[in-house]
């Protein structure tokens, strides 16, 4: 009826698996896509804006209103090229825009 306790895996041979595998839907390294978000967009944006998830190098951001929305949009070259400069790596291909509650 399933594994005895002595055939249990332990969760951080599990962990340390996906980690290594590549079977992860996401790349471990790109939490640090919110460690420099603030730095990346500014103060003008830092307060508005915060990353809400990453899939397929499509950053998603959430942002706290249209008239920031708008403005994002024409800068949006502009950050995701200082995101990959800061991240060391080609991390972001592009920025979907979202009014949300940050």
């Amino acid at each position: 009826m399933g594994k005895s306790r002595k055939e249990l895996t332990p969760l951080g041979d599990i962990i340390s698996g996906l980690l290594s595998d590549g079977t992860l839907p996401f790349n471990p390294d790109d939490v640090d896509i919110w460690n420099v978000w603030d730095d990346v967009v500014g103060e003008s944006f830092s307060g508005t804006t915060r990353p809400s998830g990453i899939r397929d190098k499509c950053l998603r951001v959430t942002v706290s209103n249209s008239i920031s929305l708008q403005e994002l949009k024409f800068h949006e070259s502009t950050i995701k090229e200082k995101l990959n400069d800061k991240l060391g790596r080609y991390a972001v291909d592009k920025i979907e825009f979202r009014v949300g509650s940050r």
